[in-house]
């Protein structure tokens, strides 16, 4: 109610001024200065000629003009051979300059010599500001009733452009996403209150007006577009991710290196939520230009790893124990069909990378690639397929003693290791389920957060 009571004060002083000035401009009312007046005309050609009757007839004719002037009765004319000089007071600038202009415009005028002095005793400018702000006043009033009616017709233009600017439902059958129909209901709101202006500025005679105040805004806009780009960029790309989702709520995506489950899109920064649970703020302007590799968009996900073995081997018996592990391993797909292949020979260490494939939706992508590993290494020790071992340059010392004494404490405290607890854990360690803490995590925000969020399952996908 408050800020409804400023709005309507403010539009009363604006039409007031909008409608006053219209009928005499703010700066004559101040300085008497006409807002009509024209510039000196141009010189005029001097004749070789020049008759005394007139130098009396510029001087008659200007002590005419002045005689019907308040504020230039008191000048005095004298001419001579077509230059007219003036004397006398007056009492502001603007008298000066128009006195200056009327002896211009006259026939046969070669020069102005201005020797008029601008009164500044209280005595004379007080009346004259006073009569000024009378006059104000009378045109204030007599405009009154119209200002009153401009103002009405802007309010109600106001109020219908909010109403309708909160009617979502209306605008959510013209676009799906929440953040396109609230943008449009604010778009409506700012064309009714334009047409408000118009109607108003219309009725009051001073559409011309608007243009100026339009241009200024533009100028404003335009400054201020240049100090927030970053924030204007950022907005407009919302707009258009918005219009089409690159990425959808719990979507585990990398943009430029940075990892984690999406959490929300707002209207200027994508967050993300790592694995380790940590959020992640990216500007909007980043993710529509950046690269992003979308993990969650097919189920099916890819994994690899190495795995080195002694070049005294069988290579293929060495793949074929390694696939046959893989096929008996849940979570591993059988199509596509896991792959083992040869990469590569560095000095007695063949190096052999496995691929395999799974469905992310029934099982833990992590969980199941350390199986894969783990399951690999056992059937390779069970097959005496041996990794090389890494060659050290050994150095002893004198404290030999010493060193296996303390290596022996330590073995002792390791067997002290209560092994039932760690047996209890062995199913946990075969559970391949996937984890969805981090999904959670997102949800229970989503849910309880209330934030604001531009990713919506009914908005079509890239």
């Amino acid at each position: 109610m408050k800020q409804m009571l400023v709005t309507i004060v403010w539009l009363l002083c604006f039409l007031s001024e909008i409608h006053i000035a219209q009928a005499q401009d703010l700066s004559k009312l101040l300085t008497g200065n006409d807002a009509n007046e024209s510039a000196p005309a141009p010189g005029q050609v001097i004749t070789v000629t020049h008759l005394k009757q007139n130098d009396k007839k510029i001087e008659k004719r200007l002590l005419q003009i002045f005689s019907e002037l308040d504020n230039l009765k008191d000048i005095k004319v004298s001419v001579s051979n077509g230059v007219v000089i003036l004397e006398g007071e007056i009492i502001s600038k603007a008298a000066e300059t128009r006195a200056i202009q009327f002896a211009q415009q006259i026939e046969s005028v070669v020069e102005v010599e201005n020797r008029l002095v601008i009164d500044q005793s209280i005595t004379k400018r007080f009346p004259e500001t006073i009569n000024k702000i009378s006059t104000f006043g009378k045109q204030l009033i007599a405009g009154l009733p119209l200002i009153l009616m401009a103002s009405l017709i802007f309010l109600v233009f106001w109020a219908l452009g909010g109403w309708l600017s909160q009617r979502t439902a209306l605008f959510r059958r013209i676009s799906v996403n929440n953040f396109i129909a609230e943008l449009l209901g604010k778009i409506t709101h700012f064309v009714f209150i334009l047409i408000g202006i118009v109607l108003a500025l219309n009725l009051l005679d001073s559409v011309a007006l608007l243009t100026t105040i339009l241009g200024a805004a533009g100028i404003f806009g335009l400054a201020v577009g240049f100090a927030i780009r970053d924030t204007v960029e950022n907005f407009i790309v919302s707009i258009l991710l918005s219009i089409r989702n690159p990425f959808e709520i719990n979507d585990f995506i990398d943009i430029e290196g940075r990892q984690g489950n999406v959490a929300r899109l707002t209207s200027r920064a994508t967050i993300l939520i790592s694995p380790d649970g940590n959020h992640i703020r990216i500007p909007n302007s980043t993710v529509f230009k950046a690269t992003i590799t979308n993990f969650t968009r097919n189920p099916v996900r890819q994994f690899q790893f190495d795995i080195g073995v002694g070049t005294a081997h069988d290579l293929s018996r060495a793949q074929a124990v390694a696939l046959a592990m893989l096929k008996t391993i849940p979570g591993i797909l059988q199509e596509p069909k896991p792959l083992a292949i040869i990469h590569e020979l560095v000095g007695s260490n063949v190096v052999m990378r496995i691929f395999a494939w799974v469905n992310q939706t029934q099982h833990d992508f992590l969980k199941v690639r350390s199986e894969a590993i783990k399951s690999v290494k056992q059937v390779f020790d069970e097959s005496l397929i041996t990794m090389p071992n890494p060659i050290y340059d050994l150095r002893m010392t004198h404290n030999q003693e010493s060193s296996q004494e303390t290596n022996q404490q330590q073995v002792e405290t390791a067997l002290k290791t209560d092994l039932q607890n760690i047996d209890n854990q062995t199913e946990e360690v075969h559970d391949m389920t996937v984890d969805r803490t981090v999904e959670n995590q997102i949800s229970k925000e989503n849910i309880e957060g209330k934030v604001e969020n531009l990713l919506d399952p009914n908005t079509p996908s890239e």
